[in-house]
């Protein structure tokens, strides 16, 4: 195992959050290093949901499973920086959509790549079956746990 203090049996939710922060780092230093250093770490919660015809706060604070309030704070932040930008909702005059601005839509490549490159090195200290088998028990965990909730 890791060292002498690491829990003989850790719990899942632990593990999970330590390889999240491993992932996570390696994708801050890929936008850092590809120009992108004002991003914060609320735009994980933005950037994948955001697609070309838009989508409200709700719908994205709902989609990342956080309040409606963190999200828009995220996504003033990331207008304020050029990332996104907000216009109005022809189905909804009460609201606004997301979209993602040029700048915002290079970010996606960099991050996409960057994930590749850690599953690559992750598939290499295990291997690649046994990475899509946790990936696929995941998504099925994640399925589960909506359709509980729903």
């Amino acid at each position: 195992m890791v060292s002498a203090s690491f829990p003989s049996r850790p719990s899942i939710g632990f593990l999970a959050r330590l390889i999240y922060q491993h992932y996570s780092r390696a994708i801050d230093a890929a936008l850092r290093e590809a120009g992108f250093e004002d991003i914060g770490p609320g735009a994980g919660n933005v950037f994948p949901f955001v697609g070309s015809e838009g989508i409200t706060v709700s719908e994205l604070a709902e989609l990342a499973h956080v309040r409606k309030q963190t999200m828009a704070q995220a996504i003033e932040q990331l207008e304020r920086t050029g990332y996104v930008e907000r216009r109005p909702n022809p189905k909804d005059r009460r609201s606004k959509l997301v979209f993602l601005t040029k700048r915002g839509r290079a970010v996606p490549p960099v991050t996409h790549a960057a994930a590749a490159r850690v599953e690559e090195g992750w598939a290499a200290l295990t291997s690649p079956h046994e990475l899509e088998a946790l990936r696929i028990s995941l998504l099925r965990l994640l399925d589960e746990l909506r359709a509980e909730s729903s």
